[in-house]
């Protein structure tokens, strides 16, 4: 073989080793600090689980009556940007069990990552693409995205039987048909934590998934029993200690279980927090960029 060739050999293996790592770091999703000094966690009151389990100081009079402009009801402005609206849209996918309207944020095919976000009983996709409700958390979250350039799904969950659940999971199939190399991360909160249970058991649907967040969610006794318990994948939980609906300390057993089985899961407990207390205070950011690096 001549040196010429061997030389241009070399050069081809060379491009294609820095090409392999290119791809790589694509694949390493970090999402970037916005409005982290509103949004980011205060004070932790306690830290348990080798550093798994953080009690975060919550007060109602200051992280709802301090922050919004209407309590409950709309945000100050400082913690809200609009412009992300220009990359939003209502939309209806069809999925193999059904279409499922969608007001999704942000790029679908080609995006970085995925987050879809599963609202509890009474709720609908306006819940969770509202900028003003929750603090705006959920703006932030659409900032996050499009910023990243992620796409963010709300969609409206039909039914929290195996209907609306295998919907949901081919939402979560048809994220990663259009961003194969891309992380998709499902977020349930309140009755929506029954949809994560069910597409924890569809072995399609969990290999598809990077990662779940349960947020003041109901306990799943038999997730150990799961596809996704056995393909370990990463859960984040965030509770109120309160929550008089789903009981923070059944959550936290399924989370220990977890953990040591080996499973990636974290947990943030918000002291004095009701049920609710979760989708207003999750930070957004955080929780995403630990299930990214996972």
């Amino acid at each position: 073989m001549r040196q010429s060739t061997v030389h241009c050999l070399k050069r081809l293996v060379f491009a294609g080793i820095l090409a392999g790592m290119g791809m790589q770091d694509a694949m390493a999703v970090t999402l970037q600090p916005w409005k982290d000094e509103l949004f980011g966690y205060g004070t932790v009151a306690e830290t348990t689980d080798d550093g798994a389990l953080r009690v975060v100081d919550y007060q109602e009079m200051r992280d709802i009556n301090g922050r919004d402009q209407v309590p409950e009801r709309r945000v100050k402005s400082t913690y809200v940007s609009t412009a992300v609206k220009k990359a939003q849209q209502n939309v209806t996918i069809e999925t193999p069990a059904g279409p499922i309207d969608v007001t999704m944020t942000g790029k679908g095919e080609g995006a970085a990552f995925t987050v879809i976000f599963i609202h509890g009983r009474g709720g609908d996709r306006r819940l969770g693409s509202n900028d003003w409700s929750f603090g705006g958390n959920f703006n932030r979250l659409k900032n996050l995205a499009v910023r990243g350039g992620g796409v963010y799904y709300a969609p409206s969950v039909p039914s929290f039987d195996d209907a609306g659940a295998a919907r949901i999971a081919g939402l979560v199939l048809h994220a990663k048909a259009l961003s194969p190399d891309a992380p998709v991360i499902l977020a349930c909160a309140s009755m929506g934590s029954f949809i994560c249970a069910r597409v924890a058991r569809d072995t399609a649907a969990v290999k598809s998934l990077a990662g779940m967040v349960l947020m003041g969610g109901a306990a799943d006794g038999d997730y150990v029993k799961t596809p996704a318990f056995k393909a370990k994948l990463p859960v984040f939980f965030t509770h109120g200690d309160s929550d008089s609906v789903y009981a923070a300390n059944d959550q936290i057993a399924v989370f220990r279980k977890l953990r040591k089985a080996g499973v990636p899961a974290r947990f943030v407990l918000f002291q004095t927090g009701g049920h609710g207390t979760p989708v207003r205070m999750t930070d957004w950011r955080e929780t995403l960029n630990w299930l990214f690096a996972q």
